[in-house]
């Protein structure tokens, strides 16, 4: 059984001062957690956490983060000057992206980040958008082909495990090339970088992947004349949304990691490649919840309960068919004994945070969680239908609730319009 994080008094003097819906975090939570991963791979003296940026772009949670010891992975312009605007420069960013704008590679080269190259043309835009010389750092993105399909997601079906459908990364003879021209161009210190499957629930992803890319580490020496300096797992470690699934053992990972490693790069005296991870849907999806109030009730041909949160808010269940626990605070105890279909406002019928779930009777006012919404939550969220963007609050360590953005205005909203004063509001 999933437990929130937050108690129905708690929520209700929430309430109080900060509308439903809203997201929240968990400050204790989240540090706990990143303390758990660094031990976990501990044991290799270079490891570095990169935080994947797009799951909760938001500069509190970046820098409680950083003050764990996290990087932060980013992909784009916005992520770049989050991060720098943060504090988190230099070796603290990797940058990671496709179809990259020159400007990107500018921006990440003048912060001093690490630039991932995604394809090998992209090696021509870089020198074009630095003016002829490239960083002294830098690395390339693999991707192996065919099918990977090891584990199953949480949800029930397979999320990038297709990497000859996946429009990222070179191909292993694409390495090579890259490698070594990136070599003749100056380049003194190298990387590898590959993510193969999504939202894995199996301690086994990590140690298959960090195993495939350790063995091509070895073929890219011989073949190059290059020793990479980090190899970098990026992210696809999952959750367990559903409450009946076995959680990922991050101590057990890292140590598969740990013994591919000793198998496979130590004898061949690359005992001191770090290893990296970008993980965001792992680092932050249980600390966060989306927190909303029932306010219609409809019996037709189905039994429904309409909430003041929409897929406007967490697009997960409606894009995806994503999963995604539902707490009725002060009836966690009560029977499951009413079937309902759990609906927000938008003009879509997949508008849906659940279909046909099993929940205690709904009464109109109750505060329902939504859980594990912390990473790609808030983020994915849009303005369809004019819905407004909740807040984003932050439950500290000490107890007190701090709010860590506000929630959108109908003037916001209009802002950008031109000539916003002028159309009649």
């Amino acid at each position: 059984m999933k437990k929130p994080f937050i108690t129905k008094d708690q929520a209700e003097e929430i309430i109080k001062k900060y509308r439903t819906p809203f997201h929240i975090y968990d400050e204790k939570g989240i540090r706990d957690n990143a303390r758990a991963l660094r031990e976990a791979f501990g044991w290799n003296k270079g490891y570095k956490e990169y935080f994947a940026v797009k799951a909760t772009p938001n500069p509190t949670i970046l820098k409680i983060l950083h003050d764990e010891g996290c990087g932060m992975d980013c992909s784009s312009m916005a992520e770049l000057v989050m991060s720098a605007r943060c504090g988190i420069t230099g070796r603290d960013i990797m940058f990671s992206s496709n179809d990259t704008p020159s400007e990107e590679f500018a921006k990440c080269a003048e912060l001093g980040g690490t630039i991932n190259l995604d394809d090998l043309t992209h090696i021509d835009q870089c020198l074009d958008a630095l003016g002829g010389k490239l960083p002294g750092r830098m690395s390339c993105r693999f991707n192996p082909g065919g099918l990977f399909t090891l584990g199953e997601s949480s949800e029930g079906f397979q999320v990038m495990d297709n990497p000859g459908e996946s429009k990222y990364g070179m191909t292993e003879e694409q390495l090579y090339e890259a490698y070594s021209r990136l070599k003749e161009l100056g380049v003194k210190e190298f990387g590898i970088h590959a993510f193969l499957a999504s939202n894995t629930v199996t301690n086994a992803y990590y140690p298959a992947l960090a195993g495939l890319l350790f063995k091509l580490a070895l073929k890219i020496r011989e073949k190059c004349g290059v020793t990479l300096s980090f190899i970098n797992l990026s992210g696809g470690v999952g959750i367990n949304y559903r409450p009946d699934q076995e959680a990922n053992d991050i101590r057990v990972i890292g140590e598969g990691v740990r013994k591919a490693y000793e198998e496979i790069l130590i004898p061949e005296g690359m005992g001191d490649v770090a290893i990296y991870t970008e993980l965001g849907r792992f680092m932050l999806a249980p600390y966060g919840h989306l927190v909303t109030t029932a306010t219609h009730e409809k019996h037709i041909y189905k039994e429904y309960i309409g909430v003041d949160a929409c897929a406007a808010n967490l697009m997960r269940p409606a894009m995806y068919g994503a999963y995604h626990h539902i707490t009725v605070l002060g009836k966690e105890d009560a029977p499951k004994d009413h079937r309902y279909d759990i609906t927000g406002a938008l003009c879509e019928n997949n508008d849906k945070f659940a279909i046909d779930r099993d929940l205690p009777k709904i009464d109109m006012g109750d505060i329902l969680v939504i859980h594990d919404t912390g990473a790609h939550g808030f983020a994915m969220g849009y303005n369809y239908n004019g819905r407004l963007w909740t807040s984003e609050l932050l439950l500290r360590s000490d107890g007190r609730i701090t709010e860590i953005r506000r929630a959108q205005t109908i003037d916001d909203y209009f802002a950008t319009l031109d000539g916003y004063w002028n159309i009649g509001l």
